[in-house]
């Protein structure tokens, strides 16, 4: 049988993150890819060029047009630009529907995509709704104005945005510098460690959308929180360590990558 996963997130025209991003892993690991797209851009691996963001109602639109036909198993929230876009988007979500919420406020290329005063609305509106929220450490120190330096702190930081209503939280170590890269699975029932070398390439443009579209994959097909998190980042690894070399910046990781 295979899975919905609803993509909610913005397209990138470079092809390795965002709904682009989304489609190729939730199809890499035997799901069924849907997506409502929140913004276009123009990007390569070097930046973005521009950022065009849909009309919030055309959003909606898209999201409650594919669940009235299609429906979700569950659903991945990635780039959504502005206040009125999350709000939108927060009115129409399905309560029974498992929401996984990557929350997108920074490309890896420094470009800057959610403004500040849309921080307000994703706290309020849409983390309360996750059944995990899976922040790198920038936006876990924005999101909460906490310091990230050390483990202690990160897992501080997800214990806090446990406390602001997200069910489960992955602190991710991506942006630390440790030889090995822990993310922290924090829930209201303790703190899982997942520990992995820490491959040094330039090649990781689109990570933080591929682990959250795996995670809501592993969720649709019935997987527990644990396993879903734990194949993911195995899977991630695995894109990153085979990443096809496209590009002169940030490049993409390989998302067809066949798992050992």
């Amino acid at each position: 049988m295979m899975f919905r996963v609803l993509a909610i997130a913005g397209s990138d025209s470079g092809g390795g993150a965002g709904i682009e991003a989304d489609i190729k892993t939730i199809s890499a690991l035997g799901g069924y890819a849907c997506t409502a797209i929140t913004a276009v851009t123009a990007q390569n691996t070097l930046g973005v060029a521009g950022v065009h963001a849909l009309p919030a109602d055309f959003v909606r639109l898209s999201i409650t047009t594919v669940l009235a036909d299609i429906g979700a198993d569950a659903i991945k929230l990635g780039m959504l630009s502005n206040e009125a876009i999350i709000r939108a988007v927060a009115g129409c979500l399905p309560a029974a529907v498992p929401m996984v919420l990557d929350p997108v406020m920074v490309a890896t290329s420094g470009a800057v995509l959610l403004p500040d005063a849309a921080v307000d609305a994703l706290l309020n509106c849409l983390l309360p709704r996750a059944a995990i929220v899976t922040p790198n450490l920038p936006e876990a120190a924005k999101l909460t104005g906490l310091p990230v330096e050390s483990p202690a702190q990160r897992i501080a930081v997800g214990q806090a945005l446990l406390a602001m209503g997200a069910q489960a939280v992955l602190m991710k170590g991506g942006h630390g510098d440790e030889q090995m890269l822990t993310d922290y699975l924090i829930t209201a029932q303790g703190v899982e460690e997942v520990t992995l070398p820490r491959l040094r390439t330039r090649h990781t443009h689109g990570t933080g959308c591929t682990l959250a579209s795996a995670i809501a994959t592993g969720l649709a097909q019935g997987m527990a929180l644990h396993a879903a998190v734990l194949r993911a980042r195995h899977y991630l690894q695995e894109a990153i360590r085979t990443a096809p070399g496209f590009g002169a910046g940030h490049g993409p990781v390989n998302h067809l990558v066949v798992m050992p």
